[in-house]
């Protein structure tokens, strides 16, 4: 434990970040080879619930993690002991996840360092709060995000009183885990990456503001969507249909105001680094493209009920928006050392997969919405453009572990 403490490079940090990441895309990947060789000593609902859990938490929150306190916290504050004890500790529940839900699912060693999770999570908000810079316009940005964080959570802690009192079966059960997922991706996340993201811009204050009320608007009235799978009530689809409109607004005016610097940025981006950036760029588009076609009421009945969309759309948010803009990030601060040709093949395997996948989701689950059944080969196509994914992913951290410079 000693040797994890002493460990305060960030270097370090980013080669934990990717060690989840790729155990996360390597239970993926095992959980499509199970579609083709079934295998007795794997549950596939344990390994998924652990999947879910270190990609979300050990991926793409420990890498908010480290580059919020790369560029939100000042480096006499970041450099102290307890950044560095946090990431660590936090760490530690990663790995207890990670091996405690292949075993035995949701249970009592899961639970208990699911909850340590979010308890440090508490801690981590309460740092950023205390020593980000948060008076810029995208530190306001980044404050919204942690509190959404906290807000999220809720509906963890709603878990037990509902399954106690009225069961597992219940709606509510089901929208408290909804508004925990709305308020981790739609909130904590997005809003963390747009804050660092937007970071390198200048804008006016009056200006950003608007944009930081709608997009937060719309974040609280489009959690009527998922709630509405299970509480039919019409004024949560009206609510629905004014935010998914409200968020549209916020990004067509955040472009117009960002738009004449986003044309200097690409004068002094690398091809790689632009092309990472695009892809993050067009996932968001085609997010809010889709978030549009769920308004018809035959497309909104159905989206949550065939999976293959659902897991695209969480692939999409995950793999596409949030994990484009960290990889984005990382490249145009040279916090991925070194752009060599195996980084470069490493990001383009990881992207191709990327598609591939969304693609074979996408049309699987338009045949099933049409009622022609499973495409064929289906499960070998899938779990082929997955490996893309998990090489892709092993060829970048392969370029991080054999740059030796400290790069912090």
């Amino acid at each position: 434990m000693k040797l994890f403490f002493k460990m305060s490079s960030l270097r370090s940090w980013i080669i934990c970040c990717f060690f989840n990441f790729i155990v996360a895309s390597i239970m993926g990947l095992l959980m499509r080879f199970t579609y083709l060789f079934p295998c007795k000593g794997i549950n596939y609902i344990y390994l998924l619930h652990s999947h879910s859990h270190v990609a979300m938490l050990g991926w793409v929150y420990m890498m908010i993690y480290v580059l919020i306190a790369q560029f939100f916290i000042p480096k006499e504050k970041s450099s102290k002991p307890i950044y560095n004890y946090l990431f660590w500790i936090t760490e530690g529940t990663i790995i207890g996840m990670m091996v405690s839900f292949p075993i035995q699912g949701y249970a009592l060693f899961s639970i208990v360092f699911s909850t340590l999770h979010i308890l440090l999570s508490y801690v981590f908000c309460w740092l950023v709060w205390r020593d980000s810079k948060y008076k810029t316009t995208t530190g306001k940005l980044l404050i919204v995000s942690i509190l959404f964080m906290v807000i999220s959570t809720f509906g963890v802690w709603c878990l037990g009183p509902t399954i106690n009192m009225l069961g597992k079966q219940s709606p509510f059960y089901q929208i408290a885990i909804q508004f925990f997922l709305h308020f981790q991706f739609n909130g904590w996340f997005l809003f963390a990456i747009l804050a660092l993201f937007l970071k390198q811009f200048e804008v006016e204050e009056k200006k950003f503001k608007i944009f930081l009320l709608l997009l937060i608007a719309a974040t609280f009235l489009t959690v009527a969507f998922p709630i509405n799978w299970f509480v039919k009530d019409e004024i949560l689809k009206y609510l629905n249909i004014f935010g998914v409109l409200t968020e549209l607004l916020s990004f067509i005016y955040l472009y117009k105001i960002v738009q004449p610097q986003i044309n200097q940025l690409k004068t002094s981006l690398d091809s790689l680094t632009k092309m990472t950036y695009a892809f993050a760029l067009w996932s968001l588009f085609l997010k809010l493209i889709l978030q549009l076609l769920v308004l018809f009421p035959n497309l909104a009945e159905v989206s949550h009920q065939i999976r293959n969309w659902v897991v695209g759309f969480i692939h999409l948010t995950t793999l596409g928006i949030i994990t484009g803009f960290l990889l984005g990030i990382l490249l145009q601060n040279n916090l991925i050392p070194g752009k060599t040709y195996m980084l470069k093949i490493g990001i383009k395997y990881f992207f191709f997969g990327y598609i591939l996948t969304e693609l074979l989701l996408s049309l699987q689950g338009l045949l099933y919405y049409l009622g022609k059944g499973l495409l064929f080969g289906y499960y070998e196509s899938i779990f082929g453009a997955s490996i893309f994914i998990v090489a892709g992913l092993i060829l970048v951290l392969i370029t991080v572990l054999k740059t030796k410079t400290r790069f912090d």
